[in-house]
């Protein structure tokens, strides 16, 4: 399984999402932060999942319509320890 990582920067990227949803008097605007960290959650099991888009990083596409978001992310293989014989 992998280990994700959120930047600190998805703090900021979650108080404008928020701010815009309350600005649209959106009724269940922290139910869709859950919904994006859900989505998020799936690349545990699935780190290739998203769209190859630039410098290494890849795009999720969470969503559709107006309760739609991309998610950038950069997928790092952790690298398996080799067994040594001796």
């Amino acid at each position: 399984m992998t280990r994700i990582e959120l930047a600190p920067a998805v703090a900021d990227d979650f108080d404008r999402i928020l701010d815009h949803l309350f600005e649209y008097e959106v009724a269940d605007a922290p139910a869709r932060i859950e919904e994006i960290l859900q989505a998020i959650s799936v690349l545990k099991y699935n780190p290739l999942l998203g769209w190859p888009a630039r410098d290494e990083t890849r795009k999720l596409v969470i969503g559709r319509q107006s309760r739609g978001y991309v998610a950038l992310y950069r997928y790092v293989p952790r690298l398996k320890p080799s067994l040594c014989w001796r």
